[in-house]
Order: C-alpha cells, then structure tokens, then sequence
C-alpha cells in the first residue's frame, strides 16, 4: 500500500510541476502545432489505437516517415509525429496524443530542432530527461526508446552538438531497464566522412526513401523484439 501511495504521489507530483517547468521557456509557442494535434484526437475519435501499441512521437522524421506501417508489417504502430517540433513539445502534448493510448513502447526522435533554435546541447538533454521522467510515470509498463540525432547534409555544421547531446542521452539511458538508445549517428555517413546527399531530400534535412529504408532497418530490431 506505501509503495503505492509513493508512486501515486510521484506522478501527481511530476504533473502538478510540469506546467511550471514548461512556462520557464515563455517564448516557446506551443499554439503553432495546435491544428496538427487537434487532427490526431479527431482521427482518435473514430480509429482509436488500441491500447498497448507502439507510439511513435516527435519531429518532422517521424512525421514524414508515412511507410511506418509497412515497414513494420503486424507491429502496432502509431504515427504522431509533428513537423518542426521540439522535446518540449512531445512533453507538452503527451496528454493528448501519447498517453491516452497506454502504448507498451514510445519511440522518441527529437533534439535537432531545438539545437537548430537556439537551445544549448545541456538544456536540450534536460528536455529529454524530463521526457523520460514524466512518459515513465504516467506508463510505468512502457518501454521508451530515443531514436538519436543523425547527421544531415543541411545541419551538418550543428554535428558536433548532436554528437554531445546523443552522448549525454545514451549515458543516462544505460542504467535505466525502462529506457533504450537506439544509435542512429553513423546510418546517414559516407565513406568522405559527410552524409550521403542520396539519402535526403532536396532539402538536405529530411530522408528520403532510401534513407528512411535504412532507418527502417536500424528500428526494426527494437520494434519486433
């Protein structure tokens, strides 16, 4: 029964601070994904997922990964990605779009926005901590999965600052049983050392087919285990 109460008070807790701890950033604007994330609860509607699936949140990679279930044939899985967006805002809309549905596994990937904007690699990987932390104590049965940053051809000179975030991801994660590291930093690279352009779209920042094929097979053994 304490053990109980204790977790309770945990969770209550954590999100009784989590609109405190969002507003610290008061020139983050959340409203701007609002019309996206108010499509997913009307499609939950009327084809809600079913309880214990696979979720997969974040920014514009998971967005526009469209051949998720067909690269995943017989898994679960969820889409609710949103272009553009930051950890912050998979924080901010997990009530809404992530938790609701008690998924067994939540694939993250998210970090190179908020670098791109202007936060610092320390702050970024808070962001992810406070992810991990509150994801957790709303589903302690989850498993929760970061898919890390991954070069690009566009953002190739914020590289390194992936690399550091990625490092402070993956060593908080390995002492935790409910958290797994998924390394996706050397799945873009060349044989010159840069991110293979072939992979990308014109744009240079987003996957095309043929990176999200290998994308596709670096999540698989995550996804099917």
């Amino acid at each position: 029964m304490k053990s109980l109460f204790q977790k309770t008070l945990v969770v209550a807790l954590l999100f009784a601070a989590l609109p405190f701890a969002l507003g610290e950033d008061a020139k983050h604007n959340y409203t701007v994904w609002e019309k996206e994330i108010s499509a997913y609860e009307r499609s939950d509607t009327t084809n809600p997922p079913a309880s214990g699936s696979f979720v997969f949140i974040g920014s514009s990679t998971i967005r526009f990964w469209v051949t998720l279930a067909q690269d995943f044939p017989g898994e679960p899985v969820v889409n609710r990605g949103f272009g553009g967006s930051e950890i912050l805002d998979s924080i901010y809309f997990a009530p809404r779009i992530l938790f609701p549905y008690a998924p067994r596994k939540v694939f993250l990937r998210a970090g190179g926005n908020d670098l791109a904007a202007g936060r610092s690699v320390d702050k970024v990987f808070a962001d992810f901590e406070e992810f991990a932390e509150v994801t957790h104590a709303k589903l302690p049965a989850a498993k929760i999965y970061y898919i890390c940053c991954s070069p690009t051809v566009a953002r190739w000179k914020q590289h390194d600052k992936e690399g550091r975030l990625n490092a402070l991801v993956a060593d908080f994660i390995k002492d935790k049983a409910y958290l797994q590291y998924i390394n996706t930093d050397d799945l873009p690279m060349g044989t010159n050392g840069l991110p293979r352009p072939e992979l990308f779209r014109p744009d240079g920042l987003h996957f095309n087919a043929a990176g999200y094929k290998l994308l596709a097979e670096r999540v698989r053994p995550f996804v099917v285990q």
